[in-house]
């Protein structure tokens, strides 16, 4: 007995992956996963935004149950929710403050995509999805903006109507649609409290489509590293939870800050005044996310042509991935440098001077400068972006 050997010892794990339950063992893999070492803040965007998101959902869902959809009552049980319901005056602070810095942190996400080349594949899907996030937002922010229906809410709704039916042919049928009738009212309000529900959720499930395609395809890097070597990567959890952890207490500060001390900054004294079809601001202007795409809209004369400007500049997002066709995945100023951070540097700055533009009415000086900033942001992605394409691929450095 004491001369056989003993047969090996084969003990399975109740943690190994293969008999983990889902949820545990998506969160295994998730934490396990590896990523590139040098990924800076500007990757913790994607973090805040889901704590935003998250935010957004859970305040709108109990702000919609003391909600009534009507042209007659919206107003005063905004006002009731604010003034009588316990806490509610905090709810909507919540989401009206989280709403702008939702905004704020999707245009650092797509900046930080733009600068370190997020589009280029193997993640062209990836970027397409974002793109579509993104115009789901905007819309879905619309939606929320008419809901209370304020001043600024009931004439920002007829704006839209009226820049929707200068499209042609079609036009004066979107604008009923989109309005329920010649002017907004009652199936304006049904017509949005619908869109911004359904959108709500849309976009959680887009952000989890967002997610899987990100993990399935890798995430890009500052320095364009490739692969999940070990001496290129960490492991996501400690290194980059803590790291985003350190993003979201940041973006908690100034969010608290903004919510209790600058409320100004994020809404519009206009619109705690009920609609009144019968006067009509002296200054209609979106939220402040809106301001550079109302700034084109205004900066062109004709209606429809300042519609597909403002549109196209969404839209052009969605075609940077064959306007920039180069296969590798390396930062632009990794071969460009000043030539690149100069174009990086006119389209940050075209796009606040078009919101500008916007926020002045695109009245004397500021119509040729709001011109001006959109032919700037234009130009990045139908000038220097195939330029730099065919110049790498002739091989030719700036």
């Amino acid at each position: 007995m004491s001369g056989t050997p003993l047969p090996p010892q084969h003990t399975v794990s109740a943690l190994a992956p293969d008999t983990q339950p889902p949820v545990q063992g998506f969160l295994s893999h998730t934490l396990s996963l590896r990523l590139p070492r040098d990924l800076n803040m500007l990757w913790t965007v994607g973090a805040m935004l889901l704590v935003v998101l998250v935010l957004m959902v859970a305040s709108g869902l109990t702000l919609a149950l003391s909600y009534t959809p009507d042209a007659n009552l919206a107003f005063s049980t905004v006002e009731a929710l604010e003034r009588r319901a316990p806490s509610g005056w905090l709810l909507r602070s919540l989401h009206i403050t989280g709403a702008s810095f939702f905004m704020l942190a999707l245009y650092l996400h797509v900046f930080r995509g733009l600068c370190y080349r997020s589009y280029a594949p193997p993640r062209r899907g990836l970027w397409l999805v974002g793109v579509m996030l993104l115009v789901m937002v905007m819309v879905t922010a619309f939606a929320g903006y008419v809901l209370p229906w304020g001043q600024m809410s009931y004439w920002g709704a007829d704006v839209a109507g009226k820049a929707v039916g200068a499209i042609p042919l079609i036009g004066p049928l979107l604008e009923s649609v989109f309005l329920g009738g010649d002017s907004p009212g009652t199936p304006t309000l049904h017509r949005m409290f619908v869109l911004h529900f359904t959108l709500a959720f849309s976009i959680v499930g887009a952000v989890i489509l967002h997610v899987a395609v990100l993990h399935a395809k890798g995430s890009n890097s500052p320095s364009g590293i490739k692969g999940q070597a070990a001496a290129q990567s960490l492991p996501f959890h400690p290194y980059f939870t803590v790291k985003d952890l350190l993003g979201v207490v940041l973006m908690g500060m100034a969010f608290t800050a903004v919510m209790c001390f600058w409320p100004q900054l994020v809404t519009e004294p206009a619109n705690y005044r009920p609609a009144n079809p019968l006067h009509t601001p002296a200054d209609i202007e979106p939220e402040w996310y809106f301001l550079p795409f109302y700034g084109m809209l205004q900066a062109v004369p004709s209606k429809f042509f300042g519609l597909l400007i403002s549109g196209g500049a969404v839209v052009v997002l969605l075609c940077v991935p064959w306007l920039d066709n180069r296969q590798n995945s390396s930062p632009i100023w990794l071969r460009y440098g000043r030539v690149a951070g100069l174009a990086l540097g006119v389209l940050v700055v075209s796009f606040i001077v078009a919101g500008l533009a916007g926020r002045h009415h695109v009245q004397g000086g500021w119509l040729w400068a709001g011109r001006l900033a959109t032919f700037g942001y234009y130009a990045y992605f139908l000038g220097f972006l195939p330029w730099q394409a065919r110049a790498a691929r002739k091989g030719v450095s700036a």
